[in-house]
C-alpha cells in the first residue's frame, strides 16, 4: 500500500477567523495542525496548496500578507507548494503529475473551504483515479446565500458538501479515525 498524501488547502491567512464571517467547526485548523504534525513526524508526504485571486478584489492578491499561509500552516522547505487561481487544485495538472511522479494514489485531504475548493478538489481527484479520505472536522466553510437568497449557516454548507463527497468521491471520517489507520 503507498504511503498517503496530506494535502491541506487554502490555509491562508485571510481565512483566519478575524478575516472571516460566520463559520463552522471552529476546531478544524487543531485538527489539521494535529494531522500535519502527524504526517512531518513519520516523513510522509504534505502539498500545502496557496490561492491567488483571478479579480482585483479577491482576498487572496499576490504578494499581500493575506494571501501568506497561515504561521502554523507554514510549508517547511522539504513539503511541496502549489498555487492555484481556481477552486480546484487539480485543475493546472501539476498536482497529478507530482503525485504520480511519487507513486501516490492515496490522498487526505483537509482545509477551506469545505463547500468550495475542498469539494472542487475531492472531486477531481476522484476522478483522476485517487484514493481519497477527508476528515469532515479538518475542514470548514461559511455562512452564505442559496440560489433563493436565503442565509444559510455554514454547518448545513458543510454537510451538504460532505455527504456529495461521501462514497461516490471519498471517504468522510474524522482526524481521529485518519490518525489511528494511517501509517
Amino acid at each position: 500500500m503507498t504511503k498517503p498524501a496530506l494535502i491541506l488547502i487554502d490555509l491562508q491567512r485571510a481565512m483566519l477567523p478575524q478575516n472571516t464571517g460566520p463559520r463552522n467547526n471552529p476546531g478544524a485548523e487543531d485538527n489539521i495542525a494535529r494531522l500535519l504534525a502527524y504526517w512531518r513526524e513519520r516523513g510522509l508526504p504534505v502539498v500545502h496548496v496557496r490561492h491567488f485571486s483571478r479579480s482585483p478584489d479577491g482576498a487572496f492578491q499576490r504578494g499581500e500578507p493575506s494571501s501568506e499561509f497561515q504561521p502554523r500552516f507554514e510549508p517547511l522547505p522539504s513539503e511541496h507548494r502549489l498555487e492555484k487561481t481556481v477552486p480546484d487544485a487539480f485543475a493546472s495538472g501539476e498536482l497529478v503529475g507530482w503525485l504520480k511522479a511519487r507513486d501516490l494514489s492515496r490522498l487526505v485531504i483537509v482545509g477551506v473551504s469545505t463547500s468550495n475548493s475542498v469539494e472542487a478538489t475531492v472531486r477531481a481527484a476522484a476522478c483522476q483515479g485517487f484514493d481519497v479520505t477527508v476528515p469532515g472536522d479538518a475542514c470548514f466553510t461559511f455562512d452564505k446565500a442559496d440560489l433563493h437568497g436565503r442565509m444559510r449557516p455554514a454547518e448545513e454548507w458543510s454537510l451538504f458538501s460532505l455527504s456529495n463527497l461521501h462514497g461516490e468521491y471519498a471517504v468522510v471520517t474524522t482526524t481521529a479515525q485518519v490518525l489511528a489507520s494511517t501509517s
